[in-house]
This record gives C-alpha cells, structure tokens and sequence, in this order.
C-alpha cells in the first residue's frame, strides 16, 4: 500500500492527460504582462492594506514588529525570493493548471500531492477570506468619509476591532476615532432571540461579484485585473509620497520595541503580503509561452512589490503610533489619526480597487487546482466541468465562491491570516524538495528556465519557510494539523480509491 500512497505520475503523463482531457481545455490567452499584472494583483492587497497592521501592533497572542516591521518584509521577501525561483522552474516545466500540487504529484507521490492540494485551500481559499475581510474594512472606511454611514455589525470585522481596542487601552493609549468606530460592531450589533447578530455583508457581497466576473472568462477576468493593478500601484505610490510630508521620527523610536523576535513574528504574518506571485503557476494552462512567460511573471512581480512594500512600511510607521495600527486598514487609519481624512478617503479607495484585484487572481487560482485534483480522479469528476461557452471551470468557481463568502461574512482576519500563512509556507516547502528531486530523477529533461545553484537555493528556501514557520502562534499549528487530519480522511475514503492513476496501475 505504501508503494501506492507515494506512487508518481510521470511529467509527460501530466502534460498527455491535460491535453487528451474529455472534461474540456482551458483557453490559453494570457501572455508576459498578463501574469506579471496577474502577479500584482495578487501580491499587493491585504498583505499590506490590512494585515501590516496586525504585524506592526501584535495581536493577543504574538508580539508586533513596530516600526521595524520593515525588516519584516525584507526577510520575507529574501525567503520568497528562493521559492520563486523554484516555482519558476515547475511553472515553466509543467504548464499545467494545479500548481503545487500538479509539481507535488510528479516528483514526492499522491498522498503528497493531496496534502499539497488540500493545504492550498488554506492559502486560496481560505486566504481569500481574510481579503474579503480587509475589503469591507476598506469599503466602509470611504463610504463613512463620503458621510454615508454603514452599520459596522453588517461591514467589518468587530472581533479583531475589539481585540485593537484593547491593545491600545492595555498599553495606556488613546482609542483612535476609526478604531471606536469599528468598535461599534461589538457594543451594537442586534440580536436574534438573544443571539447576536453580526454579518459582515460586505464581504460576502463582493466574493459572489468576483466569482461572476471569473465565471465569464478568464481574458475578462485579465483585463478588469490590469485596470485594477495599475490604479492599485498608483494609489500606494500616492501614499508613500504623501506620507513622507508627516513623517515623525519619533514614532519610529523604539524601533524593535519587541526586539527581534518582534521582527520574526512579524515577517511570518507579513508573508501574507506575499502571497501571490505563486498563484500565476495555477494558471499555467492558460498562459500562450509557458516556458519563457511564467518566469517572468513570478519573479518580476515579486521584486516590483517588494520595493514597493519596504517604502510603504517606512512610512506608515513614520506617521502613526505603531500601537494605533492593529485595525483591519492602517493605511487609511494612519491619515485618519493625523485628521486628514480627505486623503484617508483617497486611500481606502485604493485599498478597495487593490483587494477586489487580490480576490480576482485568488479566486481564480483555487477553482483550478480543484479541476486539476479532479481531472486525476481524486475529487467527483463534476469538479473538472467546463463552461461550454466562456471555457472557464465554472463548477469549481462557484462552489468556492459560495464557500470563500459565506466564511468572510462571520471570521477573524487575524486567525485568518495566520492559518493562510503556515498552508501557504508548508507549500512552498514541498515545492522547493521537489525540485531538489526532479533533478535527481530526471536530470536530462529539457528546461527553458532552472532555478541556479541547485541543491543549495531550494534548500535555503526550505530553510526559511520552515523559520517563518516557527514564528506563528502555536495554536495555528494545532488548527494545521486538525486541517491535515481531516484531509487524510477525505483522501482515503475517496481520492485513494478513484485514483486514475491507481486504476491504471
């Protein structure tokens, strides 16, 4: 049996069994500048609108960065940096749809390739909550300065409001208007036969528009992306240039209040701002070059974010309080508590356009790798369905829009947040061991892109994400491997015994 559970699936199989697929093809139409937009819009989102305030203040159950939560991006990004490089090569190798999980079933075996499917819900899926999240947060902050006000039980995030209000009260401080307001989402929420009654609408809302948008089509889908990423860029360029006007050093002193295991802390919660450049892998299938595009969108798009993230942490730490920032949109809370709401308006506007953006290319990227574990017989066959018309996995999308809304309208983003981040690190882990592996197995296979210095830089990736690993809260590890346990469960009383490739063995 255990010669089964870590069985292979050859890589001309992979590509064979795409292209004589009876379900239906995805239509390939995107092109270089398509994935590095696509990678943009992925990146750059609640990462940085919304979760660097939970890196930079701490939370109840882990220290903050403070103003050194801009280390916290440069460690990231260095791991980052050794697992683009990684997910280039398969991208380029495999341009099929799946990512992780397809590069997993070729070279670690089934069971691996369904931990990695299943664990990529968490960083899709799941992960795509805590945006919806930050969007509503967003959303609510500009309507409220347009003097149009939405009641916060049906449009933020009260418990982790709640636990910001705290932290600032704990620490002596003074609760800052746009944190008072979310606030209200505690005190003033209606009940129902006395239970309380808090639907974040707003999140639901705009995931079942995005799962619309992405069920017409996916050159749709790219077009309403590149207009969203290029406003989104502009937007964060406009902040770091005003920003920098009411900087005070002060604020930046202490700079690791919390020494570096702030700094750790806060670069594995800031990872979340990086995920992304390894979702333009899922849509490899439906990319025109492979070979020559897929690298260049993944690692391009991580350097122009990358420089982008350390200017804005610089100056948002520069001028507010870095305890004041735990609220689900600091950026627009920093102007907020300098009284210039004009401009928090202007922000939480950007912030809207950048995570409707972050939704499209998640969103997109989860459906695809449910058709691809389905296309390998370990999910129902219904979950490989094509549109007939838009070509596009239209089953998937749906069923995952339903699910990505109807969590966002009542969670935690912090929780959230933390969950995404250890899926999404224990993905890249696996990606980099495969391709430690794939060169050892099948070294003579032609590859228009190779990730340099192999072993050493998947194994310094490997090293990093395992580092980031260990700085996230214990209990996000209980809440992993209870998500694990159950995937195994899934697996084996279905996926094991539907396996094509078990069946043609």
């Amino acid at each position: 049996m255990a010669a089964q559970l870590f069985r292979t699936k050859n890589l001309d199989k992979i590509k064979a069994d795409a292209e004589g697929s009876t379900e239906g093809h995805l239509k390939r139409s995107l092109g270089a500048v398509d994935l590095i937009s696509l990678g943009i819009g992925a990146i750059i989102g609640t990462g940085i609108f919304a979760v660097i305030g939970t890196a930079v203040a701490g939370g109840p159950d882990h220290l903050g960065a403070g103003p050194a939560v801009s280390l916290s991006f440069i460690i990231t990004a260095i791991a980052c940096a050794f697992c683009a490089l990684s997910y280039a090569e398969f991208a380029s190798l495999v341009p099929i749809a799946g990512s992780a999980y397809t590069y997993s079933y070729a070279t670690l075996g089934e069971v691996v390739a369904w931990i990695i499917g299943w664990d990529l819900i968490i960083e899709y899926a799941i992960g795509n909550v805590a945006v919806a999240i930050g969007w509503a947060a967003y959303f609510h902050q500009l309507f409220d300065g347009l003097g149009v006000h939405i009641p916060a039980w049906l449009s933020v995030d009260y418990r982790s409001a709640h636990q910001a209000a705290e932290a600032v009260m704990a620490a002596g401080g003074k609760i800052s208007p746009d944190i008072a307001l979310n606030y209200e989402a505690w005190v003033q929420h209606p009940t129902i036969f006395g239970i309380p009654f808090i639907f974040n609408f707003l999140a639901f809302g705009i995931v079942a528009l995005v799962t619309w948008i992405l069920v017409i089509g996916i050159k749709e889908s790219a077009r309403a992306n590149n207009i969203m990423v290029a406003l989104k860029v502009v937007i964060l360029l406009f902040f770091i240039g005003v920003g920098v006007q009411y900087i005070k050093p002060e604020n930046w002193t202490p700079f690791m209040p919390n020494g570096f295991k702030g700094v750790w802390t806060g670069a594995s919660l800031i990872f979340f701002s990086f995920i992304g450049f390894d979702a333009i892998s899922t849509a490899a299938e439906e990319c025109k070059n492979p070979g020559r595009d897929m690298p260049i969108g993944i690692i391009g798009s991580l350097i122009v974010c990358t420089l982008i993230y350390v200017a804005t942490a610089v100056v948002l730490t520069g001028i507010a309080p870095w305890r004041e920032l735990g609220v689900a949109d600091p950026l627009a809370s920093a102007f907020a508590h300098l009284g210039l709401n004009w401009i928090a308006g202007i922000i939480a506007f950007g912030a809207v356009i950048s995570m409707t953006a972050v939704l499209l290319v998640f969103q997109l990227g989860q459906p695809r790798i449910f058709f691809a574990m389905s296309r390998d017989g370990l999910l129902p066959k219904f979950f490989s369905r094509v549109h007939p018309k838009y070509q596009t996995p239209h089953v998937t999308t749906i069923w995952t829009g339903v699910v990505v809304a109807s969590i966002a309208a009542i969670a935690n983003i912090n929780e959230i947040v933390e969950l995404t981040n250890i899926g999404t690190l224990f993905a890249f882990v696996l990606v980099n061991a495969g391709i430690i592996i794939l060169r050892i197995t099948d070294p003579d296979r032609p590859r228009v892109f190779k990730t340099p210095f192999v072993p050493w830089v998947p194994l310094l990736g490997i090293a990093m994400c395992v580092y980031l690993m260990l700085g996230l809260p214990w209990i996000t590890w209980v809440r992993f491997g209870i998500w694990l346990v159950v995937g195994l469960a899934f697996y084996f009383t279905y996926g094991f015994w539907n396996s094509h490739l078990r069946k043609k063995v």
